[in-house]
């Protein structure tokens, strides 16, 4: 199973569009954002209508914390999961916050194979243990180019998208 994460969207309507258009037609299933979707009405006018999968969020610093997790409960596929999730896709635990300390307390637990986060907008992975701790970057193109990371989970492939290229 194909899953995109993304993270920093940040109201960017067009790139956002751009990057679901890409999902649904490379067969990714499942979508991770690691915060700062921003505007709770982007769930209902962008997300919901323009990707049927299972969308799993979580607070970033930027998020209407009353609103946001209420227009993700009128919609079947979407779930918010607070300030931090945590699946298991295909065997393939993962685990995903907003900010890099949480990301790598999730990760310092040895439970999960990725822990992926936000805030920063800069593409990275590292290693903690046996976990790849890995930020996706700025879907917004804020201070940095616009991407987002690809994992297939039944393999363990992770792939970063830079959304100008595709």
């Amino acid at each position: 199973m194909r899953i995109a994460i993304i993270s920093d969207t940040h109201d960017n309507v067009p790139n956002l569009e751009k990057a679901l258009k890409w999902m649904k037609e490379n067969n990714i299933s499942q979508i991770i954002h690691c915060g700062d979707l921003c505007a709770p009405s982007i769930i209902k006018e962008v997300i919901a209508p323009q990707f049927s999968g299972q969308i799993h969020l979580v607070f970033g610093n930027v998020e209407d914390r009353v609103l946001t997790p209420k227009v993700a409960g009128q919609f079947k596929n979407i779930k918010h999961y607070g300030d931090q999730g945590e699946l298991e896709i295909d065997g393939c635990k993962v685990a995903w916050a907003h900010f890099p300390e949480e990301a790598k307390k999730l990760a310092e637990t040895g439970k999960y194979s990725f822990v992926f986060y936000g805030h920063t907008h800069k593409p990275w992975e590292e290693k903690i243990g046996n976990c790849r701790v890995v930020n996706p970057g700025t879907l917004a193109g804020m201070f940095q180019k616009a991407t987002f990371a690809v994992l297939d989970a039944k393999t363990g492939e992770l792939e970063l998208k830079i959304l100008e290229k595709l």
